[in-house]
This record gives structure tokens, sequence and C-alpha cells, in this order.
């Protein structure tokens, strides 16, 4: 049994060694999951004894260290204490997980601070890739590994490069990171170098990179510049596929920069020489040349006079005959024409030219062969309101005007004898060659009716047959197709005797020729008149003073004389029959 002064001395001791440790570590549980320094005593074999200073070394794995460090002993390492002691006594330890810890600590400064950080593609997992950064392990997604989808990632396994950390979270243990961002970085500031570099009118040489209908990107070592479809070559191009391919390298120009959107705009066409110039020269008014057909249009056809010059044949320049037809109607695409320049425009690098030029004028033709007052036959093409259509030679139509069908019917009435199909006489009236107008008639075949009564004058006296009676007059005529008309007032002298009714159709009347009206080729008479004519002309010849006869006897004898007369005339004409 110890002496008090020997207990007293143990126990000083122990409790000057326990404060001694509490001075050098402080509380030693709250060393337990942090990262310490501890030195090499020993190396055996695969395993690493290192002293921590804490009662009992720890026992390291050598393969924790990587065969990229050699350890000696008396080396200081960093090592994780997961365990002050385990059930050997002995303190537990981690290089590896040390290695991790001062990895999340750097990660998490250049996180904070947006700085990249160096790491290693090693993995392939579920929707992208592992990435070791230093010891940390990170996900990059397959979207965040390049600018464009990129189809064979083995080239970046295993090789150092830098990333850009997405998003962290240390108590999860995630990280995610991305290299598609710096490249875009990289890229930003390689573009905005090559934009301030680059200048109008420059020339370059670039890879075509991409085609779309529009035209190409063209990479000049870091930048994109658009060569749109229009400035390839001076010649039409309907597709840039037509003259690029993907991966060809091309000379080109400069056309314009923007610095703010760092937009390039390029060119091929502008480094030859342009076809447009000394256009009119080459290319004068009037005169023919041979083409292609490049495009067609509602509108017309493009015709490629030489590569870079194209000109336009309006629809309306394309045919003399064949009017509201589609242009495909009548050329097609590649076909060989031959034109004729109709007007050249330098400025707003125009031609316009012509296909009906360059054949004869169907009009014109015509007019030579038959000229007015020729007789022609041809097929009613169409029926209108208006007229008849007359097929003639060269493909061309005449109308005859519903006033020109008939001489003496309605041209409404008249034009009810034509049928479509049906071939037909007319006489050509008139040729209008610059309007494209052949203007024909059909009762100018016959003579005009009334030409017989083209002599008639006012006062003449006519004999009439009735041809309708009406309510306020009669209708006559006289001879073929001349017709005319007396009104009621006009029927007879006294007023008793002014009744049409007293007339019959197919009747004879004589009457007086009151007016001539050519226009609408009728003639005004009136018994009436002629009847006072009469009565003034017997008063001259048989009442006189001197003769003594009464009214009664003039009107006799002017009577009797007028049937004798008109019984000879009617004998005569028995005799005729």
């Amino acid at each position: 049994m110890a002496t008090p002064n020997a207990a007293a001395g143990e126990t000083t001791t122990t409790e000057n060694f326990a404060a001694l440790l509490e001075e050098s570590y402080g509380a030693s549980t709250s060393l337990e999951g942090t990262v310490i320094p501890g030195w090499v005593v020993a190396i055996e074999n695969d395993v690493v004894l290192i002293d921590v200073g804490l009662k009992s070394e720890g026992r390291v794995a050598l393969r924790e260290f990587g065969s990229s460090q050699e350890l000696k002993v008396g080396d200081r390492v960093e090592v994780y204490l997961e365990r002050i002691e385990n059930v050997h006594g002995d303190a537990v330890l981690s290089r590896e997980k040390a290695r991790r810890e001062e990895a999340w600590t750097v990660l998490e400064k250049a996180f904070q601070a947006n700085e990249r950080v160096q790491g290693t593609i090693f993995g392939r997992v579920k929707g992208g890739f592992t990435v070791d950064l230093s010891g940390a392990v990170a996900f990059l997604p397959g979207s965040q590994v390049d600018i464009r989808p990129v189809r064979d990632i083995g080239p970046l396994m295993g090789t150092p490069q830098p990333f850009q950390i997405l998003k962290m979270d240390r108590r999860r243990g995630n990280i995610v990171v991305s290299r598609r961002a710096v490249l875009e970085e990289t890229r930003a500031e390689v573009r905005s170098g090559l934009v301030a570099s680059l200048r109008e009118g420059q020339v370059l040489e670039g890879v075509v990179k991409n085609i779309t209908d529009y035209g190409a990107f063209v990479d000049l070592g870091g930048i994109d510049g658009l060569l749109h479809v229009t400035d390839i070559a001076w010649r039409r191009i309907n597709h840039p596929s037509e003259v690029l391919r993907i991966g060809e390298t091309v000379k080109v120009q400069v056309i314009r920069v923007n610095p703010e959107t760092q937009r390039i705009s390029l060119g091929m066409k502008q480094l030859e020489e342009d076809p447009w110039q000394g256009v009119q020269a080459k290319y004068p008014v009037g005169t023919r040349f041979t083409g292609r057909v490049t495009n067609i249009t509602d509108y017309g056809a493009f015709v490629e006079l030489e590569p870079g010059v194209e000109g336009l044949v309006h629809v309306s320049e394309m045919s003399w005959t064949k009017k509201n037809v589609h242009p495909g109607k009548i050329v097609s695409t590649s076909q060989e024409v031959e034109v004729m320049v109709l007007d050249v425009d330098p400025v707003k690098r125009r031609v316009s030219l012509g296909l009906k030029q360059v054949a004869e004028n169907p009009w014109e033709g015509f007019r030579e062969k038959y000229p007015p007052g020729s007789v022609i036959e041809g097929e009613v093409k169409s029926i209108t309101e208006f007229g008849v259509f007359i097929g003639l030679p060269g493909e061309i139509d005449g109308m005859v005007h519903l006033s020109d069908l008939d001489w003496n019917a309605p041209g409404d009435q008249a034009v009810q004898k034509y049928k479509k199909g049906e071939n037909v006489r007319a006489k050509v009236l008139d040729i209008d060659v610059a309007k494209e107008r052949i203007s024909l008639g059909v009762k100018q075949l016959d003579s005009d009716p009334f030409e017989a009564v083209a002599t008639l004058k006012k006062g003449d006296t006519v004999t009439c047959t009735i041809s309708a009676v009406r309510e306020n007059g009669i209708d006559v005529s006289i001879g073929e197709g001349v017709h005319g008309f007396i009104r009621r007032a006009d029927l007879a002298r006294d007023r008793s005797e002014q009744r049409p009714d007293r007339f019959a159709v197919g009747d004879k009347v004589d009457a007086m020729v009151t007016s001539v009206e050519r226009d609408s080729r009728r003639l005004t008479l009136s018994v009436k008149a002629r009847e006072i004519a009469d009565e003034k002309a017997a008063m001259e010849q048989y009442g006189s003073t001197d003769s003594g006869a009464s009214l009664g006897d003039i009107l006799g004898a002017a009577m009797d004389k007028r049937a004798r007369e008109a019984a000879k005339t009617a004998d005569d004409d028995k005799d005729k029959e």
C-alpha cells in the first residue's frame, strides 16, 4: 500500500500528463474528422506508420499515397483523423480522405472566386461522366462536355483539362462541373480579339463549317462568319451545296463586321470581277442573244446570258398568242432559248428580255397576208355579250361586233344564229397591230340595202309596204331591208282618218319622206304630208280663177289622174312578173 505522499505523487503525475495532453491537443475528440499533420516513422511493406502526436501511431496503406509520391522516414504528410484509437489502440488515419478534404477546400475557394479548376475525366456514368478534381470526384453532364455534341469521348479521357464548377454541396459531397463553359468563355475571348482585328475588305482563308439553305458558316480560326448564298457567286445559286462542301478551305472577303453583335458577313464573289460592269455595251437594246433558263416564277422566267448576268422575261413578253398562261408551260428550266434585249438598267442590275420578239408578230403577218377588205373563213371560238370571236391563221382571233353581224336584225338577235365550233365567213374591217386587235364583219359580205335608198331625200314620195301595225303608228319597209315609220298623226290629213287599225300588214301606201336617219338606218314618213303636197300641186295645176273649176272638181281631176297613174304602174308590174 502506497504512502500518502506516494499516492499524492502518482496523482500529481497523472494530472500533469492529462494537462499536458490537453494543452497539446485541446479536446482530442474535436480532432476527429479533420486533417492533421503527421510524420513518417516507418515504412513496413505496404503500410506506412505515421506519428500524429497522439498516444499511438496510425497505419495508412502505402497505395493511398499514389505512385507519384516517394515516401521516406521523416517526411511530413497530411492525413485525415477518423478516430483517435481503434480496438487495437491505434489511431485510424486516411491519406485519401485528407487529399479529398484538401481538394474540397481548394475547390470551394475556386467556386466562390468563379475560377477554373483542373481535372481529369476518368469514368462514364448515366447522363454524363466522372471527373477527378485532385481527389474530389465531380459529375460532368453530357451536355456540358463540348459546345457541340461529341460522338467520341475517348480522346478526352485521362487528359488533364480545365473545368468550371457549376454547383457544389460539401455536405452531400456533390460537385457539378462544365467543360463547355470553359470552351465558350475561351471562344468568346478569341472571338472578341479576332473581331477587333478584322477590317472590311480583308481577304482571309477559312474552312466551311456548316451549310444551310441561306448560306454557309466559315470558320476563320476561332470565329465563324456567314457567307450568304447571294455572295457566293455572281451567278444564281439555288443552294450553297451546289458550290461548297463541309470541310473545304475557301478564300473569302470580309464584307461587314459588327463589333457589338460580333457578326461577320463574308463574300466570295467579291474576289471576282463584277460581270455587270459594262453590261450596257455588251447587251445593247434590240439585239438577240441565246441564254439558259435558270428559274421560273409566276411572273416570268430568268435567263442567264453569262455567269452572273441574268435577265427577266416577263410573262407578258413570252408569247404573242398565249395569254394568262404560266411561264412553266412555255419554257422549262435549263432550256436554251433565244431572247431579245428590251431594256438594261445597270444601276438596279436588271435586264429586261423578250421571248416573243424573236418570233414573227402574227398580227403583222396577218396584215400582210389579209389586208382590210379581205374575206376569210374561220371557226367560232367563243360568243360573248359584245360579239363573236373567230379563230384566224397564226393562232390569233378576230372579233365580229354585234353591230356587224346583220344589216337588218338587231345584234342581240343576230348573234343567236351562231354556234361555237361552226365555220363562218367574214370580211376584214380593221387591223390594229399595236393593240393586237382584228375587227371583222359578216354583214359586210353583202351590200348595204340602205344604199338602195341613199338617193332619197326629204320631200320624196315612195310606195311602202306595211310590216307592222302599232298603236302609235305603223312600221313600213321600202325595198329590201330598209325600214321606216309613220306616226299616228301622219297617217292622214283628216283627224278622223288617223287610225292605225284601218291599215293591214302587207298593204301598200304612198308616203312622203320627212327625214332620213342614216345612223339608225330608218326613214320617217308621212301620208299626211303627201296628201297636202298633192292638194297643193292640184291647186296649182287646176285651180286657177280663169278656169271656173270648183275645189271638188280640182281634187276630183287630181284624184282621177293619180288613180290612172297607179293603175298603169300596177299593170307594168304585172307585165314584169
